[in-house]
């Protein structure tokens, strides 16, 4: 269920991606220029269709939810919105752990969802923190716990 990405998942991945930034952070950030002017799939796809080394994506026939590793480092890991509480968020960040020693990344300080999520798997938050460019909001890092 858990695969590499390819080209033909980019508008899925972009899609996924823009629905949970309007979802999550627009309502923190309520930049309607960013959220609905700038952030479009056409553009997301262009700019994730040279990472797709990194991409991999949850599918089960549909591509639900897909996460980005660099390293060890997790860049991005979102599930389609409506198919949230569904263990596909567990599964992906599980598979980074497993496969990629997957063990730190950031996240935005006022997505307390996000930050018991990956609590709820091993993640600490470490105390360290920096501004989210061009904002005044921070985020936080968090590290797995070694075991």
């Amino acid at each position: 269920m858990i695969r590499k990405a390819n080209k033909d998942d980019l508008s899925r991945i972009a899609e996924i991606q823009i629905f949970n930034y309007r979802l999550n952070f627009y309502p923190i950030f309520q930049s309607d220029a960013y959220f609905f002017g700038e952030l479009q799939v056409p553009s997301l796809m262009k700019e994730y269709e040279t990472q797709l080394d990194s991409l991999y994506v949850y599918d089960d026939g549909v591509v639900k939810g897909f996460i980005k590793i660099e390293g060890t480092y997790i860049a991005r890991l979102f599930v389609e919105p409506v198919l949230q509480n569904a263990s596909i968020g567990s599964r992906l960040l599980e598979f980074a752990v497993k496969e990629h020693q997957a063990d730190n990344l950031w996240v935005l300080e006022k997505n307390v969802k996000a930050i018991r999520f990956y609590e709820r798997h091993g993640f600490f938050a470490t105390g360290e923190k920096k501004l989210e460019d061009g904002t005044n909001e921070y985020l936080i890092l968090m590290r797995r716990k070694v075991l």
